[in-house]
């Protein structure tokens, strides 16, 4: 069965006077049916992470408007749009003062497979129809705690050291990149990409159950809305992508 896609992106600044996330989606100019999203959370003092995410998205576009599949695979893509970004947010630190760092998260999409690389704590989740398929794991010391079962979820969202991140790009060391991917696909099948400003809100389930109720713009619309009254005016920038696979509708005679 051919499938269709519906997808949309959004950010809202929070209880913050500065967005430093960065998200959106684009389709590759020459490719039909390619199309990459891209999600960064920028840190680093005023204006400092919006510079950095802002050069993961730069990155994100200019290294897939080359992607050339006949001779580099989509881990290659991903890593080196990651990889690339690092080396420029380093950079910016000798041409100006601010301290840059970002996460990101990266998703490409074609015919039959979604790929997608990601570092730090902003988050990919699968989701088929109510179901949680996976999620990327934070690259933070509470991510790490919780690998090595000295942390359960709930002590995870409380925990006084929750933004302390082990990698990111813009730091000294280089960026730990992990990968997934998904193929074949089949209806039902979504890809939530967002920042903590996001899901420290939410449960699993909760952004299952949203985004398979809803079309993609209103379950982002009813999410930020709810993190927004969870947050109790100390809520961080958000910023959210979803990817949803549905059935192409047929064409009559």
């Amino acid at each position: 069965m051919p499938l269709t896609i519906e997808s949309c992106v959004a950010r809202h600044n929070g209880d913050r006077t500065e967005q430093q996330d960065r998200v959106n989606l684009f389709a590759h100019p020459r490719r039909p049916g390619m199309l990459m999203a891209v999600l960064a959370d920028g840190m680093g003092g005023h204006s400092g992470g919006a510079m950095a995410a802002e050069q993961v998205l730069i990155k994100a576009q200019q290294n897939f408007e080359d992607y050339a599949p006949n001779s580099e695979s989509p881990q290659d893509l991903l890593a080196s749009i990651i990889r690339d970004a690092h080396v420029v947010i380093r950079l910016t630190r000798f041409t100006s003062e601010q301290d840059p760092h970002s996460t990101a998260v990266v998703l490409l999409l074609q015919a039959g497979r979604v790929d997608w690389a990601h570092c730090g704590d902003s988050r990919l989740y699968h989701f088929r129809g109510m179901e949680t398929v996976s999620r990327s794991g934070d690259h933070s010391l509470v991510g790490e705690l919780q690998r090595k079962g000295k942390l359960d979820e709930a002590g995870a969202l409380v925990h006084p050291q929750r933004n302390v991140l082990l990698s990111c790009l813009g730091a000294e060391r280089d960026p730990r990149i992990d990968f997934g991917h998904l193929a074949p696909l089949v209806a039902g099948d979504a890809f939530l990409l967002c920042s903590d400003g996001l899901w420290a809100y939410f449960s699993d389930q909760e952004l299952a159950r949203a985004i398979a109720r809803n079309s993609p713009r209103e379950a982002a619309r009813l999410l930020i809305r709810e993190a927004r009254e969870r947050a109790e005016g100390m809520g961080d920038n958000i910023s959210l992508s979803i990817i949803r696979l549905v059935e192409a509708p047929t064409r009559g005679r």
